[in-house]
Formats: structure tokens, C-alpha cells, sequence
């Protein structure tokens, strides 16, 4: 399985925190799964450290691409087709660093590890 992790799941890996349930936690651990990491990830923790909403993200927030390299998973960057797919999603959802991660689920047929219930609704596999 290809997996697209959402920013809190990376860091929860990362940091090893247990609020990363254990379903998720076997599905990143799998060898046999492809983890990605979007750029809009790093993107949404850059900007967020830098306003001060992540403080605790210091390290990661440092050298992201090393963070990503570090845990062997591979970086996913961001198309033409992502953002014009983001941009055509319905819904009320606001937040444009979920709307790239779920366009990019939906282009590039990936399960997106997320405890955002409200990506349902954009017909993405969730892994939770």
C-alpha cells in the first residue's frame, strides 16, 4: 500500500508519541508499504513553526528533507495536477494544507494517514 502521511501523523512518528494509534503506527512500520511525505507537509510545518504554533517541531522543522530522509520515507512534491485538483474540491473544508493532502490522495491513488474524519467525505482511503 502507498501511504501519504498528514502533518501530525509524520510528527507523531517522528516524535513517537502515543497519540499515533496503533493501526496507523503497524501501516507506516510496514516494509511492505511506500510512505510518503508531501511538500506540503514540509510547507505546513515551516510555516507553522515559524508563527510559533509548533515550537516542539524545532528539530524537524530545522532540515525537514533530512527529517523525512532519516525515517526512510520518501518525499512527495507538489504537481500541477494536485493544485488544480485542490482547487476544484467541493466542500466547506478551509484549510488549504489539507486540501493539497487530499487532492494528492486522490491523483496520486494514495491512503492518507490521518485522524481527519472530514477527508470521508472527499472519498479518500483514511488509514486510522
Amino acid at each position: 500500500m502507498r501511504l501519504l502521511l498528514d502533518t501530525h501523523a509524520f510528527l507523531w512518528w517522528v516524535f513517537a508519541d502515543g497519540k499515533l494509534p496503533d493501526r496507523a503506527r503497524a501501516a507506516i512500520g510496514d516494509d511492505a508499504n511506500e510512505v510518503l511525505v508531501s511538500a506540503v507537509t514540509a510547507w505546513e510545518i515551516a510555516t507553522k513553526y515559524r508563527l510559533g504554533k509548533l515550537p516542539e517541531a524545532r528539530v524537524v522543522a530545522d532540515d525537514i528533507a533530512k527529517a523525512i530522509a532519516g525515517e526512510r520515507f520518501g518525499e512527495l512534491p507538489l504537481s500541477v495536477r494536485h493544485a488544480q485538483r485542490a482547487g476544484a474540491l467541493g466542500g466547506s473544508h478551509r484549510d488549504p494544507f489539507d486540501r493539497m493532502l487530499i487532492a494528492q490522495a486522490l491523483v496520486d491513488d494514495l491512503a492518507l494517514v490521518s485522524n481527519e474524519t472530514i477527508f470521508d467525505m472527499y472519498g479518500v482511503r483514511r488509514v486510522w
